[in-house]
């Protein structure tokens, strides 16, 4: 009896038929995704894909706020060529890159192998490390700022000891220094926690075996942990990059809504908002100097990731 009942359940099988559904259960249909999807899509491009084409749309033309503005071609384009606030910008935007970027690959892979060991009391360091992070950048802005003033505290202390009080946030490339580094300080801890996740992955077997074979601690840094977190240190490249080339809240806060001396330390973001603002902002200009700012960090993530490829082939 039981062969029989196989015997008949093998041409419907055979025949791709789907089994009837449980009574109480509906069938999923085929849209079922794109409406939990929808949600999220809408937003995305509501907050995202409509201002990037906005952009992009009003760079090529003269529109200002009040002023919808008409086509104008590469016009915009070709008045940052004449613009020495663009080049002060790009400038800038530029020695940031090179000034933050080093320092927030290499420093969070100390801090992070320094924090990785258990240890007593090791979690307490691991939160003091990761809140700098977590607080607000205008309040870590303004907290740097009465620090670094010339009546601040750090220069109270340097006049105590000898050397005299600093223009941290009066000479043009102190300035630029001084938010280079706020901006390495506040973003050691979240990139600790990157190479924390890393460096959990990497298997203590090879730490062995290089001590079996005599490397000391560096040799084993640079033989064993530098090659495990390679890819790791591409990502943290990358994003850092994007990151220090449109910073804005640390120089703006820093420098003032002015850029510092005589405008000397703009950025290229400072100089959109600067420029696309008021009553009177040329958005169109703005737009330009914004599709300028998203080709250049595009280009970054692009080199980062070319430099890994050569470095792995």
């Amino acid at each position: 009896m039981a062969s029989s009942t196989v015997t008949r359940m093998r041409p419907r099988e055979q025949s791709g038929t789907r089994p009837p559904t449980p009574r109480g259960v509906r069938r999923q249909l085929p849209t079922s995704p794109w409406l939990f999807a929808a949600p999220g899509l809408l937003v995305a491009g509501a907050f995202v894909l409509y201002p990037f084409l906005s952009t992009v749309t009003n760079a090529f033309t003269d529109r200002r706020t009040l002023i919808p503005g008409q086509f104008v071609g590469l016009a915009n384009f070709r008045e940052m060529l004449h613009d020495d606030m663009f080049w002060i910008g790009l400038r800038n935007s530029t020695l940031y890159v090179l000034g933050v970027v080093p320092a927030l690959v290499i420093l969070p892979l100390m801090l992070a192998l320094l924090v990785q060991k258990s240890i007593p009391g090791i979690a307490f360091f691991r939160s003091a490390f990761y809140t700098p992070v977590v607080a607000s950048i205008v309040v870590v802005g303004l907290i740097w700022v009465w620090l670094l003033d010339e009546r601040g505290l750090i220069n109270a202390v340097l006049e105590a000891v000898g050397v005299g009080r600093v223009g941290f946030l009066s000479d043009q490339w102190l300035l630029l220094l001084s938010a280079m580094a706020v901006t390495v300080w506040k973003g050691l801890g979240y990139y600790m926690i990157i190479y924390l996740a890393a460096l959990a992955n990497v298997p203590r077997e090879l730490h062995e075996a290089a001590a079996v074979d005599g490397a000391g601690a560096v040799r084993r840094f640079l033989t064993v942990t530098v090659p495990a977190v390679r890819s790791t240190m591409v990502l943290v490249g990358a994003l850092s990059s994007v990151a220090a080339f449109k910073v804005f809240s640390e120089v703006y806060l820093m420098a003032g809504p002015s850029g510092g001396p005589a405008g000397e330390d703009t950025t290229l973001v400072m100089l959109v908002q600067r420029t696309g603002t008021g009553l009177t902002g040329r958005v169109g200009y703005a737009s330009a100097l914004s599709v300028v700012v998203f080709v250049v960090t595009v280009a970054l993530m692009l080199l980062v990731l070319r430099a890994d490829r050569k470095e792995g082939a």
